[in-house]
C-alpha cells in the first residue's frame, strides 16, 4: 500500500507501507509486494509464517473463500489475518512465495523462521 498523499510518479521508499502493520519500508525492513502495490514486511511475514506453517493455525472462516490482499484471489487455504488491519490477509501461498522470494535476496538478511521462537 501507499501512504496517503503520495505522488505516483516520484514515490518513495518511505511512501510504501505494509499492508499488514502499517510500517514504512526502511533498509533494515525488508518488503515483498504482491499485485497492485500489496506489501508485506518481513516482520509480519514472519509471523504469518510461523502462525500459518508452523504453528498451523489459520484465520479464514470456514467454509468461505477468503480474499488476500496479495494475490488478491480468493482463497479456500489458510491464512493469516493482520491482528492490527483485519481486512488484510494473505494466504498460504503467498506466505510461501514471498518468504522463499526475500530469503533468496541477500539484501534483505531475511531467513524462514525454522521454528516458532527463532526471530528474523
Amino acid at each position: 500500500m501507499r501512504r496517503e498523499g503520495t505522488n505516483p510518479q516520484s514515490v518513495e521508499m518511505s511512501d510504501v507501507l505494509c499492508d499488514f502493520c502499517h510500517s514504512s519500508w526502511t533498509l533494515d525492513r525488508p518488503f515483498i509486494e504482491g499485485h497492485q502495490g500489496a506489501c508485506i514486511c518481513g516482520v509480519c511475514l514472519t509471523t504469518a509464517y510461523r502462525a500459518i506453517c508452523l504453528a498451523h493455525c489459520d484465520d479464514a472462516i470456514s467454509g468461505v473463500p477468503t480474499r488476500c490482499t496479495m494475490c488478491l484471489e480468493d482463497r479456500s487455504d489458510a491464512c493469516f489475518r493482520s491482528p492490527a488491519f483485519p481486512e488484510s490477509v494473505i494466504c498460504t501461498r503467498c506466505i510461501a512465495m514471498a518468504a522463499k522470494a526475500l530469503a533468496r535476496d541477500a539484501d534483505s538478511a531475511w531467513t524462514v523462521p525454522t521454528s516458532e521462537a527463532t526471530t528474523s
